[in-house]
């Protein structure tokens, strides 16, 4: 069923889409190519960000950023956490994980949930938001402060976020029909017209029918022309650059609803970016940005309490390793903040993973050139050179 479709004249196995039976994975991240590889990069960039904890402009470690950084729960690290709830996000629309509390009721767990046994609701007494999670033998219910909930965009007047694959679904189809007209083109073999110049019966009309294959089989493909015989091959209508232009479609429909660049999925037709550099600022402004923010907000909302966040706490996933850009550009980008103070030395050697050195290396430098912020002016070298006229005086220049 999974090839040939779920729903027909006298037959309906839609709500079988996306389970696994027997151990065949029906979902479309197992059987489109693009999806699997769009879905794949955005989980792998984002889990591979590193995530940390600020107070102000410090960098700290608590119990709670260390369950969150290193050990999420006893199966998982947090790289494994972000690329689970990513995946999901991307596949159905919605990631849930749920937050187990201590007595003291501060984060101790968190466990990614399957989406399809998640469902929102309203509790109508206070109009807050619960989560019910269905389970083998019994039904969880979740506040919403317990729930970690990213998604894709939804409607105004639901909390449960639009799958990006069912927008998809028609150009999913699509593709689906031109790659299984493509293989049975390809798998056809070859036919031929046989014309003889006069009737013969049915017995002999078999038995030249049985010669052709066997000597077309024994001779790799080479046929004998007999006098009174015409052969004429029976053309093949698959064109492979109907199936490339089908791709392009394809690739260029799931940029559009992933909000990635369409060269991200391979395609480097038709762009407009001069340098990687620009392809990568583009990736994380406009896809990046949203998604990081979005987690961002959920770990700072219900992993922090509010005395913590009134403290400056916050949780927070660099993008700066993504923009750092080539080396000529890296290097130009701390040439200019060192020269107008705007970074120490050690900042930068902690940006490019270098041990820091301490002392005047984490001092802040201005070009003239080049002095401590803080050194007075005094005591820098003067630009005012002495010379001797040739009336024996000295004259400032």
């Amino acid at each position: 069923m999974a090839y040939a479709g779920w729903k027909g004249s006298t037959w309906d196995f839609t709500n079988w889409v996306g389970k696994t039976f027997w151990g065949i994975d029906n979902s479309q991240l197992a059987t489109n190519e693009t999806i699997f590889s769009v879905i794949s990069r955005l989980a792998n960039t984002l889990s591979a960000l590193p995530i940390k904890l600020h107070q102000n402009y410090d960098v700290i470690q608590n119990d709670v950023s260390d369950m969150l950084i290193n050990e999420p729960n006893k199966n998982m690290s947090s790289f494994d956490l972000l690329n689970a709830l990513e995946v999901s996000r991307n596949e159905t629309g919605n990631g849930y994980a749920v937050i187990l509390r201590d007595i003291r009721m501060r984060p101790m767990e968190i466990i990614p949930l399957d989406s399809t046994y998640v469902t929102e609701f309203i509790n109508r007494e206070d109009d807050s938001l619960w989560y019910e999670v269905r389970g083998e033998s019994k039904n969880m219910y979740v506040h919403n402060s317990d729930m970690i909930h990213v998604k894709h965009i939804r409607g105004p007047s639901r909390w449960r976020g639009l799958s990006p694959l069912k927008v998809l679904a028609n150009t999913i189809k699509y593709d689906k029909a031109v790659q299984e007209f493509s293989l049975s083109e390809m798998e056809k073999k070859e036919s031929f017209i046989l014309e003889y110049g006069a009737n013969i019966d049915k017995d002999k009309r078999d038995l030249v029918i049985a010669d052709f294959r066997r000597f077309y089989k024994e001779n790799g493909g080479i046929l004998f022309k007999e006098p009174g015989v015409d052969i004429k091959e029976i053309e093949r209508k698959y064109f492979a650059s109907d199936t490339l232009a089908s791709e392009r479609i394809t690739r260029s429909r799931v940029a559009n609803v992933f909000n990635v660049p369409v060269s991200f999925l391979n395609d480097t037709e038709g762009g407009t970016l001069s340098s990687n550099e620009q392809q990568m600022i583009q990736f994380v402004n406009m896809t990046l940005m949203p998604i990081v923010s979005q987690y961002e907000h959920e770990f700072n909302r219900k992993l922090l309490t509010k005395e913590d966040r009134n403290q400056g706490m916050k949780f927070k996933i660099n993008l700066g390793g993504l923009l750092r850009g080539d080396t000529t550009a890296r290097t130009n980008f701390y040439h200019m903040m060192l020269r107008d103070g705007a970074m120490s030395r050690d900042e930068v050697r902690r940006l490019e993973d270098i041990p820091p050195r301490g002392g005047l290396a984490d001092e802040l430098w201005i070009s003239g050139d080049m002095y401590p912020l803080d050194l007075p002016i005094s005591e820098r070298k003067s630009s005012v050179t002495t010379s001797t006229t040739e009336g024996g005086g000295e004259n400032e220049k």
